[in-house]
């Protein structure tokens, strides 16, 4: 286990200056703290959309296809995907641009989050109308609770179900409650989504799969597997404490402090350069709670460690904060215990 020394991770330094091209976009967004976002796509629309649109086009047959579309699939789908998708996390809480130009955030929802298997507004209605509204709960379409967390094969239902229904449970979950500005978006989103990848399978089939329908299924895997390394701990006694934090690691300086995800819970709104500092001021009652706080890895090590029930690599890289644990074989033990199934309360 580990003792906190320090924090590593991203926090907001304003600039000496900023360039024209950043004092141009200052005038457009609600945060200077969001410039970051801006530079991403940038990146994106010079590097990602114009060749997914050559690819499209008839210029490049066969070999010369392929070598064009290997460094693209990299670029997007490794370099730029989980930045996207962390920055749209980002957004979807608080706005990026302001009202006046309301329609470049239109934009980034419904034309640039296709390429990274994002179908337009389901991230918003899923993620803010309903994760955040029941928190991990039995209500929640993408819920980790009836699940053994270390178990691959229950991962695997786990991803299949949302996979196949989870666009449904999530229609119904805001149909029977009457949501109708959610269901609706989710609904427009989705279908257009799908309307979109026929019409351009029809015009270029290999390209509609490689650059669209791929990245579909990629990323709908990749969020299920963060959200249940996110949600892998529950402690059975009290339900809504199902989250943990990573702190000091790269991820972090990529993804805009998505490792404090159980203080982003709490504080669905704080903006991500604040969340360091939030968490030294409550690290204490995250201790007192047992929340569990890795530092040095990120989801996809826990997730691989929780398959191969590696809980001694787990546990080496706890954070003992105020001294939660009196030995590793302690937290080994409370880790294992927290990603048994929990029973629903129905039955």
């Amino acid at each position: 286990m580990r003792t906190l020394t320090f924090i590593s991770d991203p926090v907001y330094q304003l600039p000496d200056r900023f360039t024209a091209y950043e004092k141009f976009w200052l005038s457009f967004i609600n945060d200077k703290r969001d410039l970051p976002f801006i530079h991403l796509l940038t990146g994106i629309h010079l590097l990602v959309i114009p060749v997914a649109i050559l690819l499209f086009t008839p210029l490049l047959q066969g070999f010369y296809w392929w070598l064009a579309y290997i460094p693209y699939f990299y670029i997007s789908q490794l370099y730029f995907k989980g930045r996207f998708g962390l920055m749209l996390h980002c957004i979807v809480h608080r706005r990026l641009f302001k009202k006046e130009v309301a329609f470049l955030q239109h934009w980034v929802i419904w034309a640039v989050c296709p390429f990274f298997g994002h179908t337009p507004e389901t991230y918003f209605a899923h993620h803010m109308g309903m994760h955040h509204v029941e928190n991990n709960m039995e209500e929640d379409a993408s819920s980790t609770l009836h699940y053994r967390r270390d178990s691959l094969w229950d991962f695997i239902c786990y991803v299949s179900r949302f996979l196949f229904l989870g666009f449904r449970d999530t229609f119904l979950y805001f149909f029977s409650r009457k949501r109708k500005r959610f269901y609706m978006r989710l609904t427009a989103g989705e279908i257009a989504f799908y309307i979109a990848c026929i019409l351009l399978y029809l015009l270029n089939a290999k390209a509609a799969l490689f650059i669209f329908i791929i990245p579909f299924f990629f990323a709908r895997i990749v969020m299920m597997l963060g959200n249940w390394a996110q949600h892998a701990f529950v402690d059975p006694q009290h339900l809504e404490e199902n989250t943990i934090n990573c702190i000091n690691t790269h991820y972090n300086h990529i993804c805009w402090n998505d490792g404090y995800h159980a203080i982003h819970h709490d504080r669905p709104a704080m903006h991500y350069t604040e969340l360091p500092n939030e968490f030294l001021r409550v690290k204490s009652k995250l201790a007192e709670k047992k929340i569990f706080t890795f530092e040095g890895i990120h989801y996809l090590h826990i997730f691989i460690w929780l398959m191969t029930k590696r809980y001694d690599k787990l546990a080496d890289r706890l954070v003992n904060i105020d001294n939660m644990f009196a030995s590793k074989e302690e937290a080994i033990a409370l880790l294992q215990s927290r990603t048994q199934p929990i029973l629903s309360q129905a039955s």
